[in-house]
């Protein structure tokens, strides 16, 4: 070895290893193992780059999650409270003109009528909207077919009579719409 140079010559290295087994000895280059370790470090970044859309795309559904709760967690409730609005509006439609007109039944009737109109402003303000109905061709994804009648004013398929509201809570149903359906006549 020289005294400039702090690393053994091959040569050296040689006459060192005479007599030591071949499979003890490691004869990888400084270059064999600088590659290796590149591939290695190559593939960690690889793997930081995946866990870190991973973890991206775990907080995008958790964020979409927690919206989905927030928007939709009156769902419940609001097929609770149908059956409270079809009521009431079973029971505004029953009351006949001429007890509308009574004094003595005027204000009960305002009164029931101002409670529909307060629910619909209640569903309103949690995205609850009734589904149309009247005169639209039949959507499965919305109404519900319960009988189909003959009519010669309508074309079939065509809704003509809703024998139960349906309403949708922002985009998904709630209710879907019981109908009649028109048919060709006989």
């Amino acid at each position: 070895m020289s005294d400039n140079d702090t690393r053994p010559t091959d040569a050296e290295v040689e006459a060192e290893l005479k007599g030591v087994p071949e499979d003890m000895i490691d004869r990888t280059s400084d270059n064999d193992e600088l590659a290796k370790l590149r591939e290695e470090l190559e593939t960690a970044r690889q793997d930081v780059l995946y866990a870190k859309a991973e973890t991206q795309n775990v907080r995008r559904r958790m964020e979409k999650d927690v919206a989905d709760a927030r928007a939709y967690a009156a769902t419940g409730f609001a097929r609770d409270i149908l059956s409270v609005a079809d009521n009431l509006s079973r029971a505004l439609e029953s009351i006949p003109a001429d007890l509308r007109e009574d004094d003595k039944f005027k204000n009960l009737v305002a009164g029931l009528e101002a409670t529909g109109r307060e629910i619909e402003k209640v569903f309103s303000s949690h995205g609850i909207v009734r589904i149309a109905a009247m005169g639209l061709p039949l959507d499965p994804h919305q109404h519900q077919a319960m009988i189909e009648m003959p009519s010669a004013d309508a074309e079939p398929g065509t809704v003509i009579q809703e024998l139960q509201a349906g309403y949708m809570i922002k985009d998904r149903l709630l209710r879907p719409a019981m109908v009649a359906v028109a048919k060709k006549p006989d």
